[in-house]
């Protein structure tokens, strides 16, 4: 049994330290799952999970699918270009259709901060019992993926027992399209509860002061550093993060050019060299070989963890899919 009340995945900025390591250890478990020979258990069998992506997806959306296929649920997947949305019919209104299908679960991301959880208060409104998680929203945050993050760090500390609290004290630097990140916003959420010491380093254009200020009065336990140049922030750092430039949400001319950026944020090797000697490299993807990273660097086993992030991914998002949908039951 769990202690799980939580219906809805909406964002980081409330979880509480028993709900990071509740999903940890239901993680745990479902990692051993899927490590046997036949990687499916019965978990959400009978259970409907709807993949409501309005905005173009590759990882986040099949690895919530294989995660749902995994708990042996029922899938329905929403493509808006053959949709009834091309037709005007409201966002709303589609999520209301799949409410009536009999959908459990719904898995949305959308390209405007807000919409998973306005749809989840409209739902409640009316009464209905489906768990909405938030999928990616704007620039607002992408929760499944800033704990698949803490997942993958937390499981090389402690491969048995990975808790939230082994990250108290870490120094973390993040690196690269701040201000459009909502993969650095939930990170930052989750990473600044654990105690850890976050550097945030890019462009000035990508990383506003207004971020200076991020979770002090409700997160004073971890610290938050900004950084307009990429040395001080990797210096002794124990994890790097590095984060995609998401030039199709840029609208203004924010760097000169991407070799540029390269030159002066881009991770390789020689850079890691500033770092503490055993420091390892995330990066949440897509990934731009060769201007927020090294190809070099990406695929060199003694540094990156982002394969494990993938792999990660499909265990957290099962848990995360087995905590609002059957939470308060046994897990087999």
């Amino acid at each position: 049994m769990t202690n799980w009340k939580r219906r809805h995945i909406l964002s980081l900025a409330d979880f509480t330290p028993d709900e990071y390591n509740t999903v940890l250890k239901t993680a745990a478990s479902f990692r051993e799952v899927l490590s046997r020979k036949t990687k499916k258990v019965p978990t959400l069998q009978g259970l409907v999970v709807a993949n409501l992506f309005f905005e173009a997806s590759t990882r986040t959306r099949n690895s919530f699918e294989l995660a749902a296929k995994r708990l042996s649920a029922d899938i329905l997947n929403f493509a808006p270009g053959t949709s009834s949305l091309s037709k005007g019919e409201t966002i709303l209104d589609t999520a209301k259709t799949y409410w009536a299908m009999g959908t459990d679960l719904m898995v949305i991301r959308h390209q405007e901060a807000g919409v998973p959880g306005a749809i989840a208060q409209a739902l409640d409104h009316l009464g209905a019992k489906v768990s909405i998680l938030n999928a990616g929203d704007g620039q607002h945050e992408h929760p499944s993926q800033a704990l698949l993050d803490l997942f993958t760090i937390c499981s090389l500390l402690d491969p048995v027992n990975p808790r939230w609290e082994l990250l108290q004290g870490k120094k973390v630097a993040i690196v690269g399209d701040i201000l459009h990140s909502r993969v650095a916003r939930s990170n930052l959420w989750s990473l600044l509860s654990s105690g850890a010491e976050v550097h945030l380093a890019a462009p000035p254009t990508l990383l506003p002061q207004l971020f200076s200020n991020w979770g002090k009065d409700t997160h004073p336990q971890g610290k938050l550093v900004l950084h307009w140049e990429l040395p001080p922030a990797l210096e002794g750092a124990d994890f790097v993060m590095t984060l995609r430039l998401q030039t199709e949400r840029m609208r203004a001319h924010l760097l000169p050019s991407l070799r540029e950026y390269h030159q002066n944020f881009g991770l390789t090797h020689d850079r890691l060299q500033l770092c503490q000697p055993q420091v390892k490299v995330l990066h949440p993807g897509p990934v731009n070989r060769g201007v927020e990273i090294s190809s070099e660097l990406m695929d060199d086993p003694a540094f990156s963890l982002i394969p494990a992030q993938v792999t990660s991914g499909i265990a957290v998002r099962m848990a995360l899919l087995y905590l609002v949908g059957v939470g308060n039951q046994p897990l087999n």
